[in-house]
């Protein structure tokens, strides 16, 4: 049982980095596109998607509180002010999409909104995984650390490391998703922000090497660990070669490779702990009658469910925005 929800939970936080990132890239990028129909355009593609993409971190959350009561109350008290940032962006956002389409004369604040709703919550999101990295003050089983401990510089570089990472997403998918001048915008962005996060990542793996993070000697215990920065490498030259030849599928699957290879990095570094190198998921799972009891309906029946409405939503949506036409 164990296992078995550790797997659930990674898997619901990855997919909803994956499928949250590119609709938080998108509305990163909607800060730099100054025409109405362009903003028109990189909303539609979202539209059909947004909403249920964010179901996953809700999912993550529960999860947590039922499976890993130990480690949810921990991570809350630890970031209690980011999440709480967070999940205003991501409120903010959402009223922005549906509000600016209704307004006129106050539509700009609207767009800032949306833009500034999606940079927020994933700045938030990279800071929290940076402090993780960095290492959480935990004594007997609780937060020891301050309310602001959370605001460190190499947690700060996290963010800003997150935030293009999901730009990165976004300007994949709205190649997928757009056509004509859209998608040739899309095209000449993804270049830059892949060499604007290859130069952040080089000055955040200095800085962990000045700070001499415990992390790093994970990576000495584990030498297989490296494998994952050759699959990194090898996307980064199949998103190279998939925009000079003006790919639509590949240059999103290079990043989506690349997010995969990350994620299980942070993983398999901190096996096993849940926070590194304080709880470890033994300590922090809940008892055997308590998973059980959740597998009968959460593992069953509604998470299959939220997987397949999941799948027939993208599969309904599919194509770009001129074969799915939206309102906006």
């Amino acid at each position: 049982m164990v296992i078995f929800w550790l797997s659930v939970l990674a898997f619901s936080i990855l997919l909803y980095v994956l499928l949250d990132g590119f609709d938080l890239g998108v509305g990163i990028l909607f800060g730099l596109a100054r025409a109405e129909d362009r903003r028109r355009a990189m909303i539609g593609s979202v539209a059909p998607v947004w909403d249920g993409n964010e179901t996953w971190l809700i999912v993550s959350g529960v999860i947590l509180w039922g499976a890993f009561p130990l480690v949810y109350a921990t991570l809350f008290s630890a970031f209690y002010l980011p999440l709480i940032f967070m999940l205003a962006g991501l409120i903010l956002r959402g009223v922005a999409f549906e509000f600016r389409d209704k307004a006129r004369q106050l539509r700009v604040v609207w767009d800032i909104a949306f833009c500034g709703g999606s940079l927020v919550a994933a700045f938030m999101q990279g800071v929290m995984v940076g402090v993780l990295v960095e290492g959480l003050p935990v004594s007997h089983g609780e937060y020891a650390g301050s309310d602001f401990g959370w605001l460190s510089p190499f947690a700060v570089l996290c963010g800003l490391g997150l935030c293009l990472g999901y730009s990165l997403l976004g300007a994949c998918w709205l190649v997928r998703k757009c056509e004509g001048e859209m998608q040739s915008w899309a095209y000449r962005l993804i270049p830059r922000l892949a060499a604007v996060l290859a130069l952040l990542l080089v000055v955040v793996f200095v800085l962990a090497l000045a700070l001499n993070l415990r992390v790093l000697s994970r990576w000495l215990e584990r030498p297989y660990l490296f494998l994952f920065p050759v699959i990194g490498v090898v996307a980064a030259i199949v998103l190279a070669v998939s925009v000079r030849r003006r790919r639509i599928r590949a240059p999103g699957y290079a990043v989506v490779a690349t997010f995969v290879a990350a994620f299980a990095t942070f993983a398999i570094t901190f096996w096993p702990y849940m926070i590194p190198f304080s709880i470890c998921v033994d300590q922090a799972a809940a008892p055997h009658a308590s998973l059980a009891f959740m597998f009968w309906g959460e593992g069953l029946f509604v998470l299959p469910l939220m997987l397949i409405y999941t799948i027939i939503g993208y599969r309904v949506f599919r194509g770009s925005n001129a074969t799915n036409p939206s309102r906006y």
